[in-house]
């Protein structure tokens, strides 16, 4: 599956495949789903932190998306990255969160990041839960009842994942 940088062009699709998830699910905890001026302006800013923003587009049609962005704003954390993916719903089992995560981890190795972390949205998400256990990511905590949506309490997975070396030396800068 041809996965690529994400462009300005597919903006109009990542905003739909954002807001079904906004909508339907509990992956975001977001209650009302941005346009596609501030999917756009969130892309952008992503890209100009320094951050890859991935696509995985099959016969002209994106079936998902998939960016890392800073974990924590404070210096200090400036080699850990936290990994977002979003699966258009039709496209749900085919391989599509897999091979997006798997070309996330690869770019940011690539990039010199040491530490991936997932925040994924409600404990009962077995789909997210599954496919970072598949790629490495090792269970850190669950936080419970950190979002209220749909008139109940979600629940935070806290799950990590070493990046290239990880923390077996210390990186420059």
């Amino acid at each position: 599956m041809p996965i690529r940088p994400a462009a300005p062009d597919d903006i109009p699709a990542i905003a739909a495949i954002y807001a079904e998830a906004v909508r339907h699910g509990t992956a975001s905890f977001e209650l009302t789903p941005p346009d596609a001026a501030e999917m756009e302006r969130r892309r952008a800013a992503i890209l100009a932190a320094g951050y890859p923003y991935l696509v995985l587009e099959e016969d002209g049609h994106l079936l998902g998306y998939a960016y890392a962005n800073a974990f924590r704003p404070r210096i200090a954390y400036r080699f850990t990255v936290e990994d977002s993916i979003y699966v258009d719903a039709a496209a749900r089992g085919r391989g599509v969160g897999r091979a997006l995560l798997a070309a996330l981890i690869a770019r940011c190795e690539e990039m010199g990041f040491r530490q991936m972390v997932a925040m994924i949205g409600d404990s009962a998400n077995l789909g997210s839960i599954r496919l970072h256990a598949a790629l490495g990511f090792a269970h850190q905590g669950t936080l419970a009842a950190t979002g209220l949506k749909f008139g109940r309490w979600i629940d935070t997975v806290l799950m990590q994942r070493a990046l290239g070396p990880g923390a077996g030396d210390v990186p420059q800068g």
